[in-house]
């Protein structure tokens, strides 16, 4: 179907115009003032923000963690997507003790065929390396277009890597160009506190913030940051929550290191209040934590300094029978929280709205950085003759709330109820195709595609 887009505000990561967009298959066909063209439906965006669809780098679909599955699959978690205009999504392929990399992709890829509406791809999380393992990099980059691969420094016993591993994986990685991801705190301190805790039979929900202060993401990210420099790899810190980590970062730049970096709405949003709220603080138990008002602070300024570069969800929900678990030790709450509708609007109305950030910074890290880290630019992330059409229409006056009872997510809770927000996403089209509008999915399941990524763009 070809679609004719009139009087948008088109907003990308450096532009800001008054035009039309002509789109025709998949693709944007041409964009200017008053285009003439002859278009089977035409969409008028008079007073509405036209942006590209956001592509959210960190979400767990349909993963088991700590003896539950995370509720959303890729139907429902794509669709929720979908409805917060998030186009495409990466999730995390985890690798299991004695298994290959390999065997880890085929198994979230079956987990995801032919049930998603929106566009996806993976990364690969390496929990158990090894020689043959090493073996596994170049063909994953260079043939099956994964390029970037997790490592977690904490959950000791079971995700855990050491330092040794970490900088075997770096300089394997980087042989192909590819990116080497970290979750950054330090797992023999955490340990350490969660038995102390235990031991004084202190089990409630504010023992698990307490059990993961700022000091163990700062050094951790720290010796992460190290670590990537001996090796010179594309290094990636995912769901970064404090200013002594993003201090880390800061310090690297005057030795002229580039480091990536990620942050959550939670993190910028919310503070350590929430876990002070009984049992229901449940709700927030993630890992890192939520930590506190300066560090929100500390982050949105790293986003206009340009020290954090992506805002992702970690969307890891878990239905609240499944955090019941947890009612009398903290350490059995499955760690996760819902996010991925929200993330667009809750970052325009808090963001910009609130003159944090700017529109074309609120492009860059919702959508076009993702794009250049991962491999998808500009296919993907940016409006531009010959992209994805995967555009978004937005009402940036139109007011509602979030609540469990209206959002998509396969979950009965919220971490953001009763958030009252400005802005909302009104019409999504993904690849060309008319997928959200007047609060309808109109793409059928099985829409979304694979996308093998290149190499990181640099940014």
């Amino acid at each position: 179907m070809s679609i004719l887009i009139k009087n948008g505000r088109i907003i990308t990561a450096s532009d800001d115009y008054i035009a039309d967009i002509f789109i025709e298959s998949e693709t944007v066909s041409a964009i200017g003032k008053d285009l003439n063209f002859e278009a089977e439906k035409v969409f008028d965006a008079s007073g509405m923000l036209v942006f590209p669809g956001g592509i959210d780098p960190h979400v767990h679909l349909d993963m088991p963690f700590m003896g539950a599955f995370s509720s959303d699959d890729h139907e429902t978690g794509t669709r929720a997507a979908l409805f917060g205009g998030t186009t495409m999504l990466i999730d995390y392929a985890i690798q299991s003790k004695g298994e290959s990399l390999h065997s880890a992709l085929e198994t979230w890829k079956n987990r995801a065929m032919g049930k998603t509406f929106g566009d996806y791809s993976f990364h690969i999380a390496v929990t158990d390396f090894n020689e043959s393992v090493k073996e596994e990099f170049k063909d994953l980059i260079k043939k099956e277009g994964i390029t970037s691969f997790k490592t977690f420094m904490a959950y000791k016993g079971a995700l855990m890597i050491d330092d040794k591993q970490m900088i075997s994986i770096m300089n394997e990685v980087k042989k192909y160009d590819g990116l080497v991801a970290v979750h950054a705190t330090n797992g023999d301190m955490i340990e350490y506190l969660v038995e102390k805790y235990k031991s004084e039979n202190k089990l409630s929900p504010w023992y698990h913030y307490l059990s993961q202060p700022e000091i163990t993401e700062t050094e951790a990210s720290g010796r992460f940051v190290d670590l990537a420099y001996l090796s010179g790899v594309n290094a990636y810190i995912v769901h970064m929550t404090c200013e002594g980590a993003l201090n880390k970062v800061r310090e690297a730049t005057k030795r002229n290191q580039k480091m990536l970096v990620e942050t959550c709405p939670q993190y910028l949003l919310l503070d350590a209040s929430v876990y002070k709220k009984g049992f229901d603080s449940a709700k927030w138990v993630m890992s890192p934590p939520i930590r506190e008002k300066k560090d929100n602070e500390t982050l949105w300024a790293g986003i206009r300094q340009g020290l954090v570069h992506v805002v992702g969800t970690d969307h890891c929900p878990f239905m609240w029978s499944d955090k019941l678990k947890g009612k009398d030790d903290f350490t059995k709450i499955p760690n996760g929280a819902p996010g991925l509708e929200h993330r667009m609007e809750l970052l325009f109305s808090e963001g910009v709205r609130k003159n944090r950030i700017s529109l074309n910074k609120f492009v860059d890290i919702t959508s076009s950085n993702v794009a250049k880290i991962f491999g998808l630019f500009h296919k993907k992330g940016t409006i531009a003759v010959g992209s994805d059409a995967d555009i978004v229409i937005f009402d940036p006056e139109q007011k509602h709330t979030i609540s469990a009872k209206t959002h998509h997510h396969r979950c009965d809770f919220s971490a953001f109820e009763g958030w009252e927000v400005t802005g909302k996403v009104k019409t999504v089209f993904l690849r060309g195709k008319l997928a959200i509008d007047e609060d309808k999915v109109l793409v059928e399941k099985g829409y979304g595609k694979f996308l093998k990524r290149k190499t990181p763009f640099k940014i």
